[in-house]
């Protein structure tokens, strides 16, 4: 009888937004990466990547133990930009939480990845081969012509050195957003999207378009010899959906149909854990989303909304909840 409850409480405030038409989330700001070596990190994604450091703050107090939902932290954050996108690399400083399992695959739950688009794959897998990456894939992937929406897409998967997966993605003319064909003489041009694992299209999308308003884009249904080896799981089988907000990264779901959905994300992880991955989304009402998210069954992993301040002197509210598969966002309003 309580699911039942649950479930038509989810149905009335899905009910609600779309009589309101009120749009939740006009941005998708950053990916934030959990990492267990600042340094090392920095270094990696900077001089293999072409990332550049924005800024480099050491965070710890009150209302960060409250946001985060971990007694006595202090982290150090750094913040790096690829083109117009940014990633906040976070190192934890007074704690540190489980590294990803070496048996991690594409197709578990708590997969998450960032789309690095580049100007010439030969070219940007040979940099990485300079620095004796860790494959995922077996080699860079062009999606064939029985794969209609990704026709002709290079992409590649590779590791950072905690183990992250990341992507390398190429769009032929005619494929993605027109801005990645102005490369500027540029190899690294910056983010298309973060891609999450997720069990249930249809249940990912309550979440991240009917609650927070985040547009689907579209769709593609991936399979075949070259899918199987990009994303290292044999005989792969994927529906793929593409949603976008008004600014920023997409985020893409993953959801595989065969073999079916790996392992599932830990209930017990926490923000420090290094398979944590959050992605900030901006809201111009933060309050409503905080009040709306403790009605449903979703996991808010702040204690409260928290008010924080940022090295210069910005205020934020803002609060993390897990979607209905384990994925984390942080959703954060400026205030004066």
């Amino acid at each position: 009888m309580k699911k039942r409850i649950v479930h038509f409480s989810w149905i009335i405030a899905a009910l609600l937004l779309q009589i309101t038409g009120f749009s939740q989330i006009r941005k998708v700001e950053a990916i934030g990466i959990t990492v267990s070596q600042m340094e090392h990190s920095v270094k990696f994604y900077s001089e293999v990547l072409g990332f550049k450091k924005v800024s480099d703050t050491e965070l710890y107090g009150t209302e960060y133990e409250q946001l985060q939902g971990i007694f006595g932290l202090r982290m150090r954050i750094v913040k790096m930009q690829l083109g117009e996108e940014f990633i906040e690399l976070t190192d934890y400083l007074t704690s540190g939480g489980r590294r990803i399992p070496e048996n991690a695959k594409s197709n578990d739950l708590f997969f998450q990845h960032i789309a690095i688009v580049v100007s010439d794959m030969d070219k940007a897998y040979a940099q990485l081969k300079k620095f004796n990456i860790e494959h995922v894939s077996t080699a860079p992937q062009t999606l064939p012509k029985s794969i209609p929406a990704a026709e002709g897409i290079k992409a590649f998967y590779f590791h950072d050195p905690d183990n992250h997966n990341l992507e390398l993605i190429y769009f032929p003319k005619g494929k993605g957003q027109a801005k990645w064909q102005k490369t500027n003489d540029k190899l690294f041009l910056g983010i298309d999207h973060t891609a999450i694992g997720v069990s249930d299209t249809d249940s990912s999308l309550k979440f991240y378009r009917d609650i927070l308003g985040i547009e689907r884009k579209g769709d593609s249904w991936n399979k075949g010899i070259e899918q199987s080896h990009l994303n290292y799981v044999e005989n792969a089988s994927l529906h793929i959906t593409g949603l976008r907000a008004a600014e920023g990264p997409g985020v893409e779901f993953l959801q595989y149909l065969v073999p079916g959905p790996g392992n599932p994300y830990p209930t017990d992880s926490r923000t420090d854990d290094i398979w944590h991955w959050q992605t900030t989304l901006i809201t111009d009402d933060v309050q409503r989303l905080y009040d709306k998210f403790k009605q449903l069954p979703y996991r808010i992993v702040s204690k409260q909304l928290a008010t924080i301040r940022t090295k210069d002197g910005q205020r934020s509210k803002a609060f993390i909840v897990r979607d209905g598969d384990g994925h984390a966002v942080l959703i954060r309003e400026t205030i004066q």
